[in-house]
């Protein structure tokens, strides 16, 4: 009997498996030797886990929608690293979970964005952007100045990101509540945007 494509297209199930089975096995081959290949899997160099200052902020910014606008990946272009720096690279990310590369671009990229202005540039954008950028329309985050961090927080999510395979030590997690007394949201979301790319020295 002849084998016939009008089997397979007659018959809905039998196309939607085949479609799922080429899916998978093309999805296999695609992505597990990337769990294996140490340029995805190994920190670029100088590359430390988040200060608990800086994954406290990093939570700030999820928190308040910053990937909404931003995004922290530069795509290897000559458009993109001339605007931005150097283009990102997987060791870059491997302490994020979930990573914040984005696509949406109403903002900058901030993927290079660590070290390019002072601390006080930072806080007068956000407290009010228009201060410093006219033409922003990026709304004000007036009351991170005024939020008090909860120290003790910190704890739990440093035994998460642990868990995650981020080698925090157990004195890291006992010792970074400490480092917190007295901070704002505003200083810990600053603090983690100082930090953003430093470690892939930029083109520009």
């Amino acid at each position: 009997m002849k084998f016939s494509h009008e089997w397979i297209e007659k018959s809905p199930w039998l196309l939607i498996g085949l479609v799922l089975l080429v899916i998978s096995v093309g999805g296999l081959v695609e992505i597990v030797p990337l769990f294996f290949q140490k340029s995805t899997t190994e920190p670029v160099a100088g590359l430390k886990p988040y200060s608990p200052l800086r994954l406290v902020g990093r939570d700030v910014y999820v928190r308040e929608g910053c990937y909404n606008c931003h995004s922290q990946m530069i795509r290897p272009f000559r458009a993109e690293t001339e605007r931005y720096g150097h283009y990102s690279v997987a060791g870059e990310f491997v302490y994020d979970h979930p990573f914040q590369w984005g696509s949406k671009r109403t903002g900058p990229d901030l993927a290079r964005v660590g070290g390019r202005y002072s601390d006080e540039w930072h806080r007068s954008h956000l407290d009010n952007p228009r201060d410093l950028v006219p033409e922003s329309n990026m709304p004000g985050y007036p009351w991170l100045a005024k939020t008090k961090l909860v120290p003790e927080q910190v704890t739990a999510k440093m035994r998460a990101m642990k868990r995650l395979g981020v080698p925090y030590t157990e004195r890291e997690i006992a010792e970074g509540a400490t480092t917190l007394v007295g901070k704002t949201e505003q200083d810990a979301l600053i603090a983690y945007l100082q930090g953003l790319g430093i470690h892939i020295k930029s083109r520009n």
